[in-house]
């Protein structure tokens, strides 16, 4: 069985930062790209950012220059690395597992003073 578990989200003052992890099992992990994804409220869920199998990343524009995507192998977890957040950064954050298409439950973010 295939389980994807995000943590580390929660509420941040504007300018915070958070760290998300999201934890595989059941599937193999490291020939995967991994992304991240959120979703706003009354939003469509967008592409946050990617880091494929060889460490290559990519990012959505709006959060280039303050989130970091990172990825364990051994550990089967990618990594979030969030900083300098902002109101809008508010959404449930997602990872998935690219090549199968596997989704993790979600994670809130929510950054409010």
């Amino acid at each position: 069985q295939v389980q994807l578990v995000e943590s580390g989200g929660g509420l941040v003052q504007p300018g915070g930062s958070l760290r998300l992890s999201c934890v595989v099992s059941g599937t193999i992990f490291s020939i995967y790209t991994m992304t991240w994804y959120r979703q706003a409220p009354g939003k469509q869920r967008e592409l946050v950012a990617g880091i494929t199998s060889g460490g290559s990343t990519i990012y959505a524009d709006s959060v280039k220059g303050r989130f970091t995507v990172s990825r364990d192998n051994a550990k089967k977890t990618v990594y979030l690395q969030m900083i300098s957040l902002k109101p809008e950064d508010t959404a449930v954050y997602y990872c998935k597992v690219d090549g199968p298409g596997y989704w993790g439950q979600g994670t809130q973010v929510t950054v409010s003073s």
